[in-house]
């Protein structure tokens, strides 16, 4: 295991595409020489900040301070990343009689191929999604799985579990012609990665997981039934009012009832409580964009129904540590794991557990991050983790 950013190894072996970033990053003083007063950026130009500011008593003044911080973190996040690419070519894939899922690829039609496995589930692939990657080594490729993004019929429950997924994914590897590939997936798309690579294993060469999720009944207790309330009490209450105090002994089944209503705008107000509680948790600086995403009824439908599907089904797996107990028909896969500190969504435990279940894939923990991909030290670090994959398939 390793904490930080982008370790000096990497100057020798990505010299033309990262030495700029990690010539920066360098700069970081050790942890231990910080002051406990002192805030970590993984940026590239002002890399620490003063939390504690003798001339910032006012409110105006630290909320200023505040907006400079989140002005810094989207150019942190913009030079961390790949430049944005279009794609070169996209389709819908029937997977059954029901459903079609939106695909598209972009970067080198020649390249090592790569699959982004997107999280919610219900979330959907996004155009940024394409950035953590070289354009000039990968063939990148996303989809939307069943019912999310771009893929038909929208919000839909039926046939669609993590078994259909898995079968979805080998679909689209066959049609796209592709032998093998390298799997790249975080939050629930990291559940969705270990599950596919552990049923084919032989078509996996590589796997990048972050802001891990083996959805365990523990991990779901801590965001649904109280644990990150403990941290979000403000955003907690927005997501508990909606339901009666007579159903809070889980409020998983409670917002099942109410996504599967057959009122349409029981479903969305549901939708948007569910949405928005994850929406303001995912950052451990709050993200008006992402935030925003909650206020959207088709993003929220889709997203907030699916995942309440899945878990209320425990993701369909046969038992609660599925994920960890079929570890050994993985362990010689190269895999790097990236994991925020501070991630309310997916807490810290789970990469732990992962890691210690299998201490040969490399675990790099983000010390100012959350769970979101989109926080600069967690972007550089998934694009490092990419970069040290690619070097190692150029190497063989």
């Amino acid at each position: 295991m390793s904490i930080g950013y982008f370790p000096k190894a990497l100057h020798s072996l990505y010299p033309t595409t990262t030495a700029p970033l990690i010539t920066s990053l360098s700069s970081i003083p050790p942890l231990h020489s910080l002051s406990h007063n002192s805030f970590i950026s993984t940026g590239r130009k002002n890399l620490v900040f003063r939390a504690k500011c003798t001339d910032c008593n006012t409110e105006q003044q630290t909320g200023t301070a505040l907006m400079d911080l989140k002005e810094e973190f989207k150019k942190e996040i913009k030079n961390a990343l790949y430049p944005h690419i279009e794609p070169y070519s996209t389709g819908m894939l029937k997977v059954s009689d029901l459903h079609s899922i939106y695909w598209e690829q972009s970067g080198n039609p020649d390249g090592h191929p790569v699959v982004f496995l997107h999280g919610g589930p219900g979330g959907g692939t996004s155009p940024t999604n394409r950035k953590f990657f070289d354009p000039e080594f990968y063939r990148i490729i996303l989809f939307d799985q069943r019912g999310a993004g771009k893929s038909t019929p929208h919000a839909c429950l039926e046939e669609n579990t993590t078994w259909d997924l898995i079968q979805d994914i080998e679909k689209l590897r066959e049609h796209l012609k592709i032998p093998e590939w390298q799997v790249f997936g975080g939050s629930w798309g990291s559940t969705l990665s270990l599950a596919y690579s552990q049923s084919h294993p032989d078509k996996v060469t590589g796997i990048v997981l972050r802001g891990i999720f083996l959805l365990r009944k523990k991990e779901l207790d801590w965001f649904y039934e109280g644990g990150a309330a403990a941290i979000y009490p403000d955003a907690w209450e927005q997501f508990r009012d909606l339901i009666p105090e007579n159903e809070r002994d889980c409020f998983i089944t409670a917002y099942h009832k109410r996504l599967n209503s057959e009122n349409l705008e029981t479903q969305y107000e549901a939708a948007r409580a569910w949405t928005m509680w994850e929406m303001k948790t995912a950052h451990l600086i709050p993200n008006e964009d992402t935030i925003k995403r909650g206020e959207n009824d088709d993003f929220s439908l889709a997203f907030a129904r699916i995942e309440n599907h899945y878990f209320i089904n425990k993701g369909f797996f046969p038992s609660d540590s599925y994920l960890l107990d079929n570890i050994e028909k993985i362990r010689h896969i190269n895999t790097v794991i990236v994991q925020g500190r501070y991630d309310c969504c997916c807490p810290m435990m789970s990469a732990w557990d992962l890691h210690k279940a299998w201490p040969e894939a490399e675990l790099k923990i983000v010390p100012d991050a959350g769970h979101s991909a989109n926080e600069p030290g967690t972007a550089a670090e998934l694009v490092a983790a990419n970069e040290k994959l690619k070097s190692i398939i150029k190497n063989k």
